[in-house]
């Protein structure tokens, strides 16, 4: 019997499972588009109702994917898209969203996010986030690859406050974000996206968390994600075309880790001492 999803809430009070369903690298090649639907499919079958896409994936293509996808059961999905930082000023945002709502097959966005700091003030990309919340066209926004100080310049503008979220990489392997960037997210309630949760496959081959899984009975990607869902209010968004390892990864709400498990882990993936740069794929 798999045990109820983990959960991670936003400031508004709205909660979504903090095992979601990647789509980078989706939409790539056509051959493909059956197999990434009917993935997406199975995850939303089994409790993992939070699709993360953007604009940029495949040109697009990972948004048409997973609008496929959503067809018919849009109301039980929470969509993630987000904004290049090229396109990133008040207009083009806006513009930005309309083209990605049409991809998506959608009439509003539940989370969006720009990409990454870019060129365009961000005063201007704020106005536009709200005025696509307020015609209904997202429900709430944030960001994606922004450090401690990014983050705490964004709120410190006006109407940075309402930040809903950032997505970051946080992996394993890649622990920085927690010396500096989640301690301040945590102690301000938003929550945290963790791209690349598997480190892109690398953590699968990683013969120290290998054998440790082995010895726990689970694959080590169980053991990789279940690691983020002992966090606070961190959401993994782990991306496969395929339905069999969508439900491997679903088993990870199904873990449990005890302090000996996490201080083993520690061991193998020591945490950060001091501050590091963001890293970012």
């Amino acid at each position: 019997m798999s045990l109820a999803l983990p959960t991670a809430t936003f400031h508004d009070g709205y909660t979504v499972p903090a095992l979601g369903l990647g789509t980078w690298h989706m939409g790539e090649r056509r051959g493909e588009k059956a197999d990434e639907v009917r993935a997406l499919q199975a995850g939303i079958d089994c409790g993992m109702t939070l699709i993360d896409t953007a604009e940029m994936y495949a040109n697009g293509g990972a948004e048409e994917v997973a609008g496929e996808a959503v067809r018919g059961r849009r109301d039980d999905v929470f969509l993630v898209s987000k904004v290049l930082p090229s396109n990133a000023s008040r207009q083009g945002t806006i513009a930005a969203c309309e083209a990605s709502l049409k991809r998506l097959e959608t009439d509003h966005i539940d989370l969006y996010l720009l990409h990454w700091p870019g060129r365009h003030p961000l005063g201007g990309t704020i106005e536009a986030f709200e005025e696509l919340r307020a015609a209904g066209k997202i429900s709430r926004w944030g960001v994606s690859n922004f450090d401690a100080l990014a983050i705490r310049q964004l709120s410190a503008l006006p109407g940075g406050a309402v930040c809903a979220a950032n997505q970051v990489l946080y992996n394993l392997s890649t622990r920085g974000i927690e010396f500096d960037l989640l301690p301040w997210m945590t102690e301000n309630a938003m929550p945290l996206m963790a791209y690349s949760p598997l480190d892109e496959g690398r953590l699968l081959r990683h013969p120290g968390l290998g054998k440790m899984a082995k010895r726990l009975g689970m694959p080590p990607a169980q053991l990789a994600l279940a690691f983020l869902l002992s966090r606070d209010n961190v959401i993994a968004i782990p991306k496969s075309s395929s339905p069999q390892r969508v439900m491997e990864n679903r088993a990870a709400a199904d873990t449990i880790l005890t302090a000996e498990h996490l201080a083993e882990l520690d061991q193998i993936f020591p945490p950060p001492r001091s501050r590091e740069p963001l890293q970012m794929i």
